[in-house]
């Protein structure tokens, strides 16, 4: 069992599932290369993932790759900080400039059902007047907002033909039709960062469960924002902080994975230099101390210790509960060793912070002195 918090619910709620979950995350800007901000609803996902395979579940992610209209690609660049920070690429990574056809289809069904409408200039829109439950995602006020494009005119290398013109997608429809394509039209859990909300995500679910009939996504969830030194990130306020930057001052990159993890993923964090200086500080000791371990003669794994960890992490994934629960385990002088090991070990399965990196290498010696 998982309990998490459902956006649109506005509570904690159980998920059920069965062996297959199917989950969706929108993917990052392409135009500008991704900043310690935009990773942290990554590493949410996949601390989802990994907690749900901890119980048994079969995970089918889809995370996308909007690249319509922008020729600068750091996909690349993303992929290699994603693999810096122990995320686990999902099974499907579909590109939205190779999906214009389904995104075609998808408001052609739209329209032929009554949701949307073409322009005289070769625009398709939504009317948001045919679907009545708009803004229950983001608890939205009337009046409700403008229909939204579907499809805008234009020409170009980043245009393509369609029944009411030559043209492109608008900002929203492709994540419908990628979901749709790629995990059918049930999708258990659809993740995002909480500025994804609205309008994006609401006009996703419009779209969705208008062509289908249904309501496609069973839970919604969000992370909050994350601040670097009390600031927004922005290239334009001169306040983006890269994954690179990390590694150049001296940090492993997982310390960002760390620092993550000791804040609720519903709370707005903080950043800063000292913050991942600690977190650093953290992962240097556990592996440190992870590697004595396993010099001890081994034992039975620290089971109670664990199930709290699991029990946390099963709570609303509840990270910093489950990192007080092994910092105490760390300092309990009752627990032999081997048994710290195997816990940490076991734990380090769905936390990802390379906890056992450090064991069989050699131990380093202050400047200046030799073994012999």
């Amino acid at each position: 069992m998982l309990r998490i918090h459902d956006t649109r619910a506005g509570q904690v709620v159980p998920v059920q599932f069965g062996r297959l979950v199917r989950i969706y995350t929108c993917g990052p800007a392409v135009h500008r290369r991704a900043h310690v901000g935009d990773l942290r609803t990554y590493v949410l996902s996949d601390l989802v993932r990994r907690v749900l395979e901890r119980r048994r579940a079969r995970v089918l992610a889809c995370q996308d790759i909007t690249d319509l209209g922008h020729p600068t690609d750091y996909a690349d660049a993303f992929r290699a900080d994603a693999t810096a920070l122990n995320i686990r690429p999902p099974e499907h990574e579909p590109r939205a400039s190779e999906n214009v056809e389904p995104v075609v289809e998808l408001i052609a069904r739209l329209v032929e059902r009554g949701h949307a409408y073409a322009a005289p200039d070769g625009s398709v829109f939504f009317d948001v007047r045919t679907f009545p439950g708009y803004g229950e995602l983001s608890q939205l006020e009337e009046p409700r907002p403008a229909d939204w494009a579907l499809w805008e005119p234009g020409d170009g290398e980043a245009a393509w033909d369609s029944p009411w013109g030559r043209g492109f997608p608008g900002p929203h429809v492709a994540c419908s039709a990628m979901s749709l394509r790629f995990l059918g039209p049930a999708v258990d859990l659809h993740l995002g960062g909480i500025d994804r909300r609205f309008p994006h995500h609401e006009d996703e679910r419009a779209q969705s469960d208008a062509v289908t009939g249904h309501e496609v996504v069973r839970h919604w969830v969000h992370g909050e924002r994350l601040l670097f030194d009390g600031r927004e990130m922005a290239e334009s306020a001169g306040n983006v902080v890269l994954l690179s930057d990390v590694t150049a001052a001296g940090l492993d990159p997982l310390a960002v994975r760390m620092a993550f993890l000791e804040h609720h993923y519903r709370r707005p964090l903080d950043l800063t230099w000292d913050t991942l200086r600690a977190a650093d500080g953290t992962l240097r000791r556990w592996r440190s101390r992870v590697a004595e371990w396993a010099e001890s003669p081994s034992a039975p794994m620290a089971a109670g210790h664990v199930e709290r960890v699991e029990s946390a992490l099963g709570d609303d994934l509840d990270t910093p509960a489950a990192l007080r629960v092994l910092r105490e385990l760390e300092r309990d002088e009752s627990v032999a060793p081997g048994a710290k090991l195997e816990a940490f070990l076991h734990v380090d399965q769905v936390l990802g912070l390379d906890l056992p990196i450090d064991i069989g290498k050699a131990p380093t010696l202050p400047s200046g002195q030799t073994w012999m």
